[in-house]
């Protein structure tokens, strides 16, 4: 089922009396629970119509290197073995995404997107609008569409609960995929008076063609693999072994107790509705025995995630420190004369130079393998803006260092993350040097929480 206001229309027409439906493939880079592909299907079913898909790949994308290149290859290669499958061809082309978009869709009847929530995604499908007769985006990203979820920017994870609790009923239900009646062979499209079409760039080694690319390859891949195949078995991984004792177990990185979903997630190589079914029928299956893990995983998948699209929606500061809360940033200005206990430049902390050993091991573990333990993500932001003289300074310094090196870096999450470390989605604490009313942390912390010396050492070796 597709409820009908995941679909938005985004011109006045939905058909432009084309000979096929072209899926412009941006965020959902997936077959299972794709909304867009299987509304694409229904209507190219309904009209008696083939469907093809295509793919703009920009090497200049804002903060992109080859570790987030490489991963993102590995997904478009998954995808375009699944929609062959379904007799789908799928061309994955060099160019401005919504260049590509338009080029491809020479001919077409209806072209059908995604839903993504950043400032230039949304201006790529304001562009393509205003150059084609029929386009329609259709939600997947979001288990409950951002703008039925609320109206407004939601000022914490306690506003938005409730409202999206009530909606699950009504999107937490399976997505049949259905047959495409006129499937095509790559091989016979000229057949079909497809003469023009280009299959795009070879995925089978994204090794080497991210290797061949323009793009900053100074950043390695990171340790985990992308695409849809490793992203299902991960899940089917962490709904067996890991999802019963999430609650526990999820805030020390001594033990595998995360998800290890987030940049499946964030490349679309997972459906947050796959997760949270997948989730959920295991912990019926359990017999309650995963009831304490299945709530902390919601909280996370459904509510956390999706506030942080509420945000980049309706925040049009979001990568920025004006996007902060009025309160966050008058305390902050309030106490930026206040002695820092030390002074770090950008490349000290890059480089994990600085006198705290459990900030240096998270800083080692995001650079290594492309992720930071979320019991790790707090207190390595709040040291950044305790060491820096100016707040705006930390804030800018943490989204380069996050954009960088997170596999899932340079989306929603990583803006409202680093926003939280500044008072965002957050409420006045007890006021401190430095921090002002902003919520402090600090290393005794940790260590009440978890054997933080033992992650020093695994992560920093014997120099500490």
């Amino acid at each position: 089922m597709i409820h009908p206001t995941r679909v938005q229309p985004l011109t006045p027409a939905q058909s432009a009396g084309g000979h096929f439906v072209l899926l412009w493939v941006q965020a959902s880079v997936r077959c299972r629970d794709n909304h867009a592909l299987e509304y694409a299907v229904r209507v190219a079913n309904e009209r008696g119509l083939p469907v093809l898909a295509v793919f703009g790949l920009t090497p200049d994308y804002p903060g992109a290197n080859a570790r987030h290149f490489r991963y993102l290859l590995e997904g478009l290669r998954d995808l375009r073995a699944g929609l062959a499958e379904r007799g789908i061809p799928f061309s994955v082309r060099l160019g401005s995404p919504p260049e590509v978009a338009l080029a491809a869709a020479k001919g077409a009847n209806l072209v059908v997107t995604d839903v993504a929530y950043l400032r230039h995604h949304r201006a790529w499908r304001a562009w393509l609008a205003e150059r084609l007769p029929a386009l329609v985006q259709v939600e997947s990203e979001a288990l409950v569409p951002v703008g039925v979820a609320s109206p407004k920017q939601e000022w914490a994870a306690r506003t938005l609960r409730p409202k999206v609790h009530r909606l699950w009923p009504d999107y937490l239900v399976p997505l049949t995929p259905h047959e495409l009646r006129r499937p095509l062979k790559t091989d016979n499209l000229q057949d079909c008076g497809l003469r023009d079409w280009d299959p795009g760039l070879d995925l089978l080694d994204p090794a080497a063609l991210t290797a061949s690319l323009p793009v900053d390859p100074s950043v390695p891949p990171g340790a985990e693999e992308g695409g849809e195949r490793a992203a299902l078995a991960q899940l089917k991984s962490f709904v067996a072994e890991g999802l019963a004792a999430y609650a526990e177990r999820r805030s020390d990185p001594n033990v595998d107790g995360a998800s290890r979903l987030s940049a499946a997630l964030h490349y679309g190589h997972l459906s947050p509705l796959t997760a949270a079914l997948a989730a959920r029928e295991a912990a019926e299956a359990g017999d309650g025995q995963a009831g304490e893990g299945l709530a902390a995983f919601l909280e996370e998948l459904l509510v956390r995630r999706e506030l942080s699209f509420n945000y980049t929606t309706y925040c049009a500061a979001y990568d920025r420190y004006e996007g902060l809360p009025d309160w966050a940033q008058r305390t902050l200005a309030a106490h930026v004369a206040d002695p820092r206990p030390a002074l770090y430049t950008r490349e000290e902390l890059d480089a994990a130079r600085t006198e705290d050993p459990y900030w240096n091991a998270a800083q080692r573990q995001m650079v290594q393998t492309g992720r930071m333990h979320n019991a790790l993500r707090m207190y390595w932001g709040k040291k950044v803006l305790e060491w820096t003289a100016d707040p705006r300074e930390a804030y800018d310094t943490l989204i380069w260092l996050n954009d960088r090196y997170e596999q899932d870096g340079r989306d929603s999450n990583s803006y409202a993350n680093i926003g939280w470390v500044l008072g965002l989605h957050d409420r006045p604490w007890a006021r401190r040097p430095v921090f002002g009313t902003v919520r402090y942390m600090n290393a005794t912390g940790l260590r009440r929480k978890f054997d933080a010396d033992a992650y020093a050492r695994r992560w920093n070796g014997e120099s500490g």
